[in-house]
């Protein structure tokens, strides 16, 4: 018996890494301060800076490729999750 297995296809994800919302960007402050000081932008209110990797994974399934990509983020620790939130998308299939 021949056992036929599922193509696997290839798949981009974003995964984003940001500092929780009750802790200090001081990055974000920053480019908040220049915004307003040196731009003259005084409608913003905040800013707030985050990190994108962007992972390309074969998978047989979509569903699969954010499982593995969430299992990779937490058990290689690619964030910090005392100090940071990471929220994992699929953008989609790519050829």
């Amino acid at each position: 018996m021949v056992r036929r297995v599922a193509p696997r296809r290839k798949f981009l994800m974003a995964v984003n890494i940001e500092n929780k919302k009750y802790l200090d960007d001081p990055e974000g402050n920053t480019i908040l301060r220049d915004l307003i000081v040196r731009g003259g932008y005084s409608n913003i209110d905040s800013v707030r800076t985050a990190k994108t990797l962007k992972i390309v994974i074969r998978s047989t399934s979509e569903k699969e490729a954010l499982r593995t990509v969430d299992r990779l983020c937490t058990d290689l620790r690619i964030y910090n999750p005392v100090l940071s939130d990471c929220t994992i998308t699929s953008i989609g299939e790519i050829l």
